[in-house]
């Protein structure tokens, strides 16, 4: 059984507690996620903030426009540390996402841990070999870039 990893680190210069608020916040996920994805949130759970066992549907367009539907659970929360989401109906066959914050001297480390694996065995890895693996690593170069225009260039990188 295989499965595949993706891991980014960036550097914020930001307070711990002012990325927490914006990461933590389930509405900014569409501001972080490039247009051509379709990303259309669509469960309101009234909370400005994720917490434990929060369930949280999206529309996304992954594959050639073609709009799929996606769920995942938040399913662990250490406030201003760590929060975890967890697929629960979607593309993958599996989706695991862990979002890691760290104070250090000028701000934030924001670390991603991704563990996952596609479906229809031979014909999936064949999709992640030619499609899926440069997408994703699209996507989190998007939100890097986002991310430094909204909160500015980290001092050392400058």
């Amino acid at each position: 059984m295989s499965y595949h990893i993706l891991e980014r680190t960036q550097l914020l210069p930001v307070t711990l507690p002012e990325a927490w608020k914006f990461f933590s916040a389930p509405g900014n996920l569409k501001h972080i996620t490039p247009a051509y994805m379709g990303f259309e949130v669509l469960s309101d759970s009234g909370s400005e903030t994720m917490y434990p066992g929060q369930i949280i549907s999206y529309y996304v367009k992954p594959l050639f426009g073609f709009k799929m539907f996606w769920m995942t659970e938040i399913t662990h929360v250490k406030e201003q540390e760590y929060f975890i989401d967890e697929q629960r109906f979607g593309p993958y066959q599996f989706w695991h996402h862990t979002h890691f914050f760290r104070e250090i001297p000028g701000g934030v480390e924001m670390r991603d841990l991704v563990h996952y694996r596609l479906p229809f065995g031979p014909f999936g890895k064949l999709a992640h070999a030619l499609l899926v693996k440069n997408q994703l690593h699209g996507i989190f170069d998007f939100r890097y870039q986002v991310l430094e225009k909204q909160f500015g260039k980290f001092p050392e990188q400058v």
